[in-house]
C-alpha cells in the first residue's frame, strides 16, 4: 500500500501505557497511521476521528461500556454503501467468552494483548484486506473450543441453516473452503478457477448469508456444522 494512503487504526483501550505502546508500534509502519484513540466505549462511540478508521483495535473489559455492546453499537450504523471500519478484538484471555460474543457481535478477528508485534501488525493489515484469509490463528482456536455451544444454540429451521441451504453447489464448495480459512488465490487453485470468479462466489456467498465479511461467515459455518473442530 501506498505510504500516502495508510490503513487509518482506531484504539480503544482504557489503559493508556497500552495505547501508547500500539501507537509507537503502529506508527512505525509506513502503511499504517493511528488516527483516532478512546478510553473507553462511550467516549468511542461518539468520537467522529474513530468513525473514520479503516480498523479500530478494541479492547473486551472495560469500564462504562465494554467491547461487546461499544462494537454492536459501532457496527449497526453501518450500511452496505458505507461499511465502516473493522474491529479486532482484543484480550488478555485465550478463549475468553467476552471475545467470542464480540465476534458474534460483528468483530472481525480475535487476537491476545501479548500478541507478538509482528503478528499485531499482520492482523490488521488482514482484517483490512478482507478477502485474504480470514482471522489470526487465536480466532480459530477459540472457535473451535465454542463450536459445539455454538451448534447446540442453532435451530434446525434457523435463518442461518436455511441461508446456507439457499447456496448453490459450487457456493457451498467455496464456503466450505473459507470456512477451513483458504484465500481467494488458494480456492481459485483447487477449484481451478480464476480469482476473479472465486471474488464473485464470495461476494454472493456473503450477500445470501448477510455476513458483513468472512470471520461471520465462519461463524455461520461453526454454527450450521459446515466444519467441525
Amino acid at each position: 500500500m501506498p505510504k500516502e494512503n495508510p490503513i487509518r487504526v482506531a484504539l480503544v483501550d482504557d489503559q493508556l501505557l497500552v495505547r501508547s505502546g500500539f501507537r509507537m508500534l503502529i506508527n512505525s509502519q509506513a502503511d499504517l497511521h493511528v488516527v483516532a484513540e478512546a478510553s473507553n466505549g462511550r467516549e468511542a462511540i461518539t468520537s467522529h476521528a474513530l468513525a473514520t478508521a479503516d480498523v479500530i483495535l478494541m479492547d473486551v473489559r472495560m469500564p462504562e461500556m465494554n467491547g461487546i455492546e461499544t462494537t454492536e453499537h459501532l457496527l449497526s450504523k453501518q450500511s452496505t454503501v458505507a461499511p465502516g471500519p473493522r474491529v479486532i478484538v482484543l484480550t488478555t484471555f485465550d478463549l475468553d467468552e467476552y471475545a467470542m460474543a464480540a465476534i458474534q457481535a460483528g468483530a472481525s478477528g480475535f487476537l491476545l494483548k501479548d500478541a507478538p508485534p509482528e503478528e499485531l501488525l499482520e492482523s490488521i493489515r488482514t482484517v483490512h484486506r478482507g478477502d485474504a484469509v480470514i482471522a489470526p490463528s487465536t480466532t480459530r482456536r477459540l472457535l473451535d473450543h465454542v463450536a459445539p455451544m455454538l451448534r447446540r444454540s442453532m435451530l434446525p429451521d434457523g435463518v442461518h441453516v436455511k441461508a446456507v441451504q439457499s447456496l448453490t453447489r459450487r457456493e457451498r464448495e467455496v464456503f466450505e473452503l473459507i470456512a477451513n480459512g483458504r484465500s481467494n488465490p488458494e480456492i481459485a487453485a483447487g477449484l481451478f478457477l480464476s480469482e476473479a470468479t472465486v471474488k464473485t462466489h464470495v461476494g454472493h456467498i456473503l450477500a445470501k448469508l448477510n455476513a458483513r465479511d468472512r470471520v461471520q461467515a465462519v461463524v455461520i459455518a461453526y454454527e450450521t456444522g459446515i466444519v467441525t473442530p
